[in-house]
């Protein structure tokens, strides 16, 4: 029987869970992370448009568009005008609103990349060997590091995430081939 809602476990059911959100108590990083991912996706976004998509009521998205703002991870765009009613304000993702470092040990090589929020490079570092030798890629890493991080303002530096690494499956037992 067709109800018009989807079977769970369907795409379209998939699809739908996506881009909802809820009121719930203690979901608020699910929540902020939702609204991040949209305006990620989207470029900009106005409140009233997150609500809609989401389900989120707009209290709600008022709050959260409030405290990801004051956090800097969202920045206000100019007000779009010409419609019936207060003009909306999109909201952008801020590009300092956080830094990640990649790492990348290849066969030959390896290199190191500082990236923004939108995922803009910043700078690239790249080291060419023979082998990945762990000492000698330790020092690379540790060195570039410091070189990307001398770089960045203080505030900057404060608002690196995290660090991911990435390297081909059982890389030591290459040494043979």
């Amino acid at each position: 029987m067709e109800t018009g809602i989807p079977r769970h476990g369907s795409p379209e059911a998939a699809k739908s869970r996506i881009h909802r959100g809820t009121n719930q108590s203690g979901m608020r990083d699910h929540n902020e992370r939702l609204v991040l991912s949209l305006v990620r996706q989207h470029g900009s976004l106005a409140k009233s448009d997150i609500a809609r998509m989401t389900g989120l009521s707009a209290q709600t998205v008022s709050v959260i568009m409030r405290e990801l703002e004051e956090d800097n991870l969202l920045v206000r765009q100019a007000p779009l005008r010409g419609k019936i009613g207060q003009p909306s304000i999109p909201m952008a993702l801020n590009p300092d609103g956080a830094y990640f470092i990649g790492l990348k040990i290849g066969r030959r090589s390896a290199e190191l990349v500082l990236i923004d929020f939108l995922g803009n490079v910043r700078s690239m570092l790249q080291h060419s060997y023979r082998y990945p030798a762990p000492r000698e890629t330790v020092e690379f890493v540790t060195s570039g590091m410091k070189t990307m991080r001398g770089e960045l303002t203080p505030a900057q530096d404060k608002r690196i995430a995290g660090l991911g690494i990435a390297m081909p499956f059982e890389l030591w037992s290459w040494a043979d081939t």
